[in-house]
């Protein structure tokens, strides 16, 4: 199978936007595709941090309800006002803020955009044999598009009233409701980070369908990239729902429509002044569209990751390529009919709550195909256990169990008594957190050296990996005990109000011990934050001080993007790259090396 493929060198095709410029047009208003994926990672990593800090505060609110949060108290007085945080005490509506904010961010501004545009924007090209995206200058659009939208919603903490305090699903008529002008900056920098990833996902696929080298055929394409093209066709079909969705919930909030407003709505004990005949259900619908579907958009270029480093650190082929390829097809398709799993709570009939536990357990097979390829790789491997594969090994457990504990949550019955509470939480965030961030992590060691021309230092990622395991798992882990006891998310309380504690005669009181779990999770978020350091320190310090590689495949990799000099230059290779085998040929018998790179004559 194969399409036509951009076969014209690079000084003709691409000298307008590759052309040396002063440090603007080289890297803010830069249409290089290498200097962009730097960009959109470094903007993200900010993010992930930013919405980790917002988390910490949770987390402070949560075990010590009504208590300064030390060191930052004041600070939070002097920049939110005492309306949000007198005293240095992080008040409801605040901790309504930082929720919202914080699933936003960690979702929408930092793991989609590392994962799919910083990683895709600088492999995919490289990886295909290609000398750039297929539109520069609408690569350039479409970060400039993120930043804007992540401005919006950054000083959306400053205005009177504070930031969106209805959750990061925004749902209506609490949305409307909530008297700030946060909630309408929120839809504003939604609707620009749509945007941006709209523009992205069409030029990722046009990309991967025009620009393939001779000879890199479908089949010969890298995982990683069969990830970010399915990726890249999820966006763009799951996302146009929501941005009219999120400019329909504008007008309900700037222009008074009713588009998500009931009529006979009361809003403070009186009868609002708005038209209705909205449906609140039709915003769950449109958000959850697109919410499924963005699942797998955090995990399967996390896949793709975790492919390509377990393929190079076992020293032999993936197994069972093509049934990775036809999986993760299969869930990009499936991944569009099981989103009203998240809605049983709505009152749907039994026979469409069958049809959706149905379809939900269809697409956890295909995660389980492609975990049991992954496994199967690392039996009878030579691994090597550097710092980017020891996240990989943790990487597949942690999805694991993020994703056996979904299953619970697809069937109507015993989601019923497990919504909204912190198995949910838990859940959730082993498949993003000890799960996809692993992998990126493991992405970052990785391709490290390519991007600089230096290696991390192996002795501290070591201390990295481990100290976050553990720490990850000491957060997350007892909050399945928590949510299955009851205990309900988004209480700025942690639900001390429902303890026995408060309570003692409570039918059903969270006890004393479930409620302690608050402290051990803080002291353990905490720990994981300053399991960071090692890390920021040794991306900054290896760029100016890592070792050397010997050369510029220090990995010995097969893949194209290993095949060009570090870091690659503008075109990224000197002539065009002819490809004549698949991309995973390790311990070949009867070769000269254990590897053979995918343009290496046959």
């Amino acid at each position: 199978m194969q399409s036509t493929t951009q076969t014209v060198s690079h000084p003709v095709a691409h000298a307008e936007h590759h052309e040396e410029g002063n440090f603007w047009s080289k890297y803010i208003f830069s249409t290089d595709h290498k200097i962009i994926g730097i960009q959109y990672g470094f903007t993200a990593l900010c993010f992930l941090f930013f919405g980790f800090c917002l988390m910490l505060l949770m987390r402070w609110q949560i075990a010590h309800p009504g208590k300064p949060v030390p060191l930052v108290g004041p600070l939070l007085e002097s920049m939110l006002g005492e309306g949000m945080a007198a005293k240095g005490i992080v008040s409801p509506d605040l901790y309504n803020a930082f929720g919202a904010m914080h699933g936003t961010i960690m979702v929408f501004l930092a793991i989609v955009p590392l994962a799919f545009a910083a990683f895709g924007n600088y492999l995919v090209p490289l990886q295909i044999g290609a000398p750039d995206m297929a539109f520069p200058r609408v690569n350039m659009a479409s970060y400039q598009c993120y930043v804007l939208g992540g401005v919006v919603m950054f000083f959306s903490f400053f205005i009177p009233g504070g930031a969106a305090q209805a959750g990061w699903t925004s749902y209506p008529p609490l949305a409307v409701a909530v008297p700030t002008d946060g909630q309408t900056f929120w839809l504003i920098g939604m609707v620009l980070l749509i945007t941006s990833s709209l523009l992205g996902a069409v030029n990722f696929i046009a990309t991967v369908i025009q620009m393939r080298a001779p000879g890199m055929t479908w089949m010969r394409l890298p995982f990683f990239v069969w990830a970010q093209f399915v990726t890249a066709f999820l966006l763009l079909l799951a996302f146009p729902p929501l941005e009219a969705a999120g400019i329909m919930q504008l007008m309900d909030k700037v222009a008074h429509t009713s588009f998500f407003l009931p009529t006979g709505l009361a809003v403070g004990g009186n009868l609002a002044q708005i038209s209705g005949g909205g449906s609140p259900l039709l915003w769950q619908h449109l958000f959850w569209f697109l919410a499924h579907p963005e699942v797998y958009v955090l995990i399967l270029p996390a896949m793709g990751i975790v492919s390509e480093i377990i393929a190079n650190n076992t020293r032999k082929p993936l197994w069972g390529y093509k049934s990775l390829v036809y999986s993760i097809l299969t869930i990009g398709f499936l991944s569009f009919i099981v989103w009203a799993h998240h809605m049983y709570l709505t009152g749907m009939g039994t026979r469409i709550a069958t049809f959706f536990q149905t379809t939900t357990m269809i697409i956890s097979i295909q995660s389980v195909i492609i975990l049991t390829c992954m496994f199967i790789s690392l039996w009878g491997g030579s691994i090597r256990f550097n710092t980017p594969m020891l996240f990989v090994m943790a990487f597949l457990p942690m999805f694991g169990i993020g994703g056996l504990t979904g299953l619970p949550l697809g069937f109507s019955y015993s989601d019923l008594h497990l919504h909204d509470t912190y198995y949910v939480i838990a859940h959730f965030h082993y498949i993003v957190a000890p799960g996809t961030i692993f992998a990126l992590f493991a992405g970052v060691y990785f391709w490290f050296p390519k991007m600089t021309g230096r290696m991390m230092n192996e002795f501290w990622g070591k201390v990295h990996f481990w100290s976050s395991l553990i720490f990850m798992n000491l957060i997350f882990q007892p909050m399945f005990g928590q949510g299955m006891a009851g205990m309900l998310r988004r209480m700025a309380d942690g639900g001390a109000n429902y303890s026995t504690a408060k309570t003692p005669d409570a039918i059903g009181g969270l006890s004393a011990q479930l409620m302690g779990m608050h402290t051990y999770i803080l002291w353990a978020a905490v720990g994981l934050g300053l399991s960071q350091i090692p890390f920021i320190i040794n991306v900054f310090w290896s760029m100016r001080h890592g070792k050397i590689p010997e050369s510029d495949n220090p990995w010995q990799s097969t893949t194209l993007e290993w095949q060009t000099p570090t870091p690659p230059p503008h075109g990224n290779f000197a002539t065009v790259p002819q490809v004549h085998r698949g991309p995973y040929e390790y311990s070949v018998p009867g070769a000269a090396a254990d590897f053979t790179p995918q343009n290496a004559p046959a």
